[in-house]
């Protein structure tokens, strides 16, 4: 059963069916981050310090949230508090990441006055809804809505295989497999990991970077999966990337009707299709160039009943 309803106020506007955006890293999240973030009455934010301290702990370590009931949504929602202040002093502590999603950039090592001056993305009497795209929300779903009983969830499915062949170039992906980081001996099961029995944790540590990539994809699907058939449909949105990349225009709509809240058609059409860009359209199947017919094959094992499931058709090799 979800908490009681707790009335949050952010400069005179009541926070009413906030929207989070979850996927799996480099899931496509971003794009409709970006197009949430660009559309009017929205103030979307991400990577806030006060929130992914938090996320991380509890993505970490489920056991906090379980522990603590009803006291970690109720510190997640003060943190939200905090986040979706809209003045150039908080926004001033939005990482690069979260000024881009606006189009927004500061030089690298800006200080805090330029920040200053740069002010804020959006101004507080033309925002109507409140938005977090933070990484690995996906975690702490569980929390959100019962921080945000009404909140609203749009999630993004992409081809695992893509999703491995883009965390392998990704630094930031590759540095939560370090010894120090990796807590599988205090926590297992481990769904941050994807490490669900005792042979993938024996194998963990050596293990190649491509299946600890394959077994993080699949266990955040899994964990949208279960998302999915516990939550209310007029709260749960699901966008496959490859949908978003041929047509949208129409995920757009699709999205609009969800949220009952118009979506920018047109940003998000050009994020999808850049005009810069010679091609048609974005490439999808990245991982018939960029996977090692090994790392293809680590994936498919890995990975290939969820793969299946969300319609992916195997290559064969796995």
């Amino acid at each position: 059963m979800r908490s009681t309803p707790h009335i949050l106020v952010i400069h005179g506007t009541k926070v009413r069916r906030p929207v989070f955006v979850l996927g799996a890293p480099h899931s496509g999240a971003d794009l409709l981050a970006r197009a949430l973030k660009r559309s009017a009455g929205f103030h979307l934010t991400s990577g806030r310090p006060s929130v992914l301290r938090l996320l991380y702990a509890f993505a970490r370590r489920p056991a906090i949230a379980s522990e603590q009931g009803t006291g970690a949504a109720r510190v997640l929602r003060d943190a939200y508090a905090e986040a979706w202040q809209i003045s150039a002093r908080s926004c001033a502590e939005c990482p690069p990441e979260c000024r881009e999603l606006a189009g927004l950039r500061l030089r690298a090592g800006a200080t805090r006055a330029e920040a200053d001056r740069a002010g804020p993305c959006v101004e507080p009497r033309e925002v109507a809804r409140f938005a977090d795209a933070s990484p690995d929300l996906i975690y702490s779903a569980d929390v959100l809505l019962d921080a945000f009983p009404d909140a609203q969830l749009l999630q993004v499915i992409r081809d695992g295989r893509d999703v491995v062949a883009d965390m392998l170039t990704d630094e930031r992906c590759l540095a939560w497999f370090k010894p120090g980081l990796a807590n599988l001996d205090k926590v297992f099961p481990n769904p941050f990991f994807g490490v669900e029995d005792l042979t993938e944790r024996d194998r963990w540590p050596r293990s190649a970077a491509a299946v600890k990539c394959a077994l993080r994809w699949r266990g955040s699907v899994r964990l949208s999966a279960r998302l999915r058939a516990q939550t209310p449909d007029d709260q749960l949105h699901t966008v496959r990337y490859e949908d978003l990349i041929a047509s949208p225009s129409r995920i757009a709509g699709q999205v609009s009707a969800f949220l009952e809240a118009p979506v920018s058609t047109g940003t998000l059409a050009g994020l999808v299709r850049p005009r810069d860009r010679e091609a048609a359209e974005p490439a999808t199947g990245v991982w018939r160039e960029r996977l090692t017919p090994r790392q293809l094959a680590q994936v498919e094992k890995i990975a290939g009943t969820e793969l299946t499931r969300l319609g992916y058709p195997l290559s064969g090799g796995g």
